[in-house]
């Protein structure tokens, strides 16, 4: 039989050795069942830094074999999600300053919490709820605490030793898991804010000011037409719906074919595609992910309009050139990006799409390293802040 003592030792070292959320939630529950309780499921919920999910809950059950279940919950703050939120026994300990609540449980009476009475028909006899709240100087946002759940199928219930060995070990669960979400969180935070490659390099080690690589790459450059225009028409809520939607559509063109983002600089957006495999790759990724753009605004756009909201285009410069890629910035405040003359004249390049009346935009270094798609010269331009005339290409519609 395992002691309390042995698990408590096996969490402590499993979350010192990164184990995820799912592998400390499983390895816990077996030791606990090792240990004589009579544990039929349990879960640990938590909430999280994402844009798009609240929080993550860690589902386990002994007659299930394989790991617990993940599931990734959004707002809780209204509609049913709400509602059921309100009535969950977590929410009323919550409201009590409680940290446990044992529920009994039985087939056609009542509890008074959402989904316990679910548990009780499937054979569920006892449910306890725990809350291990964090200091307020260890929350981080909406993440203040932990919360579990543990339920048995023994007929008359957790006997109390098994209450005490649960909430006895649960802080050190609890920290254990913290550290793994805090593990994750830094990760999603850092590639959401600067980019997948630069977050991963920062993540890396690569924070040093000054520390840069000097890469070639291809150089990619949208913007919304008419994006002005627009927004002196549009109230606020509608011009940030609309930055989203075109954002979404260009930052997952990019990222399907091998892209990073870098920056977004209001409706502008600078995007690279290092040379890993070389510049035929490189290009190839710039030209395929310009044509998913194309498809995805024809989508979003039937897609606005039928809701009677604004519509737009996306204008695009494409280039290639050696840049300095790194960390640059104060002592106090750095940016991970690219710098030197090839992402100033990407941006120049983008902004004669109007002029040349084309929704794309290729330097001639681009199109000699692009040949295979055949790019279209469409003549000689002036761009601002570049000494020379410079001739331009687009690329051939017929080959789509």
């Amino acid at each position: 039989m395992t002691a309390p003592s042995a698990i408590a030792d096996w969490v402590i070292a499993a979350g010192l050795a990164g184990e995820s959320e799912i592998a400390l939630l499983d390895g816990f529950c077996q030791r606990v069942l090792d240990a004589g309780v009579t544990l039929a499921r349990a879960g640990v919920l938590i909430d999280t830094l994402h844009p798009v999910h609240e929080g993550r809950a860690f589902l386990w059950r002994r007659d299930r074999s394989g790991a617990p279940e993940l599931i990734e919950y959004g707002s809780t703050s209204e509609g049913e999600a709400a509602a059921t939120w309100r009535a969950s026994a977590f929410f009323h300990m919550l409201e009590t300053g409680e940290d446990k609540l044992c529920i009994p449980l039985a087939p056609g009476r009542p509890s008074g919490f959402s989904r316990t009475d679910a548990f009780a028909a499937e054979g569920m006899t006892e449910y306890l709820a725990l809350i291990n709240r964090f200091a307020r100087e260890g929350a981080i946002g909406e993440m203040d605490c932990v919360y579990s759940y543990w339920m048995t199928d023994r007929p008359d219930g957790f006997i109390g030793r098994d209450v005490e060995q649960i909430v006895g070990l649960m802080p050190s669960l609890a920290l254990a898991v913290k550290c793994a979400s805090l593990t994750r969180i830094t990760g999603t935070l850092v590639e959401t804010y600067l980019g997948r490659d630069p977050g991963r390099r920062v993540l890396g080690g690569h924070i040093s000011r000054g520390a840069a690589d000097r890469i070639h790459a291809v150089l990619w450059y949208s913007d919304l037409r008419g994006f002005t225009r627009i927004t002196d028409d549009a109230p606020p809520q509608q011009t940030i719906a609309l930055l989203n939607d075109y954002a979404e559509a260009v930052i997952s063109a990019v990222h399907e074919h091998g892209g990073d983002v870098l920056k977004l600089i209001g409706d502008g957006i600078l995007a690279i595609f290092p040379y890993d495999d070389g510049p035929d790759a490189a290009c190839s990724g710039a030209i395929a992910a310009e044509r998913a753009l194309r498809k995805g605004l024809t989508k979003l756009n039937e897609k606005r309009a039928a809701a009677g909201k604004p519509v737009t285009d996306v204008y695009l410069g494409l280039h290639i050139g050696e840049v300095f890629y790194g960390n640059i910035g104060s002592r106090e405040r750095l940016d991970f990006t690219v710098i030197g003359p090839a992402v100033n004249e990407v941006a120049r390049i983008a902004a004669m799409c109007r002029s040349a009346e084309r929704d794309v935009l290729l330097s001639a270094d681009f199109a000699t390293a692009a040949k295979a798609a055949m790019p279209v010269s469409v003549g000689r331009y002036a761009l601002r802040g570049v000494a020379r005339p410079q001739e331009l290409f687009t690329l051939d519609r017929s080959v789509d």
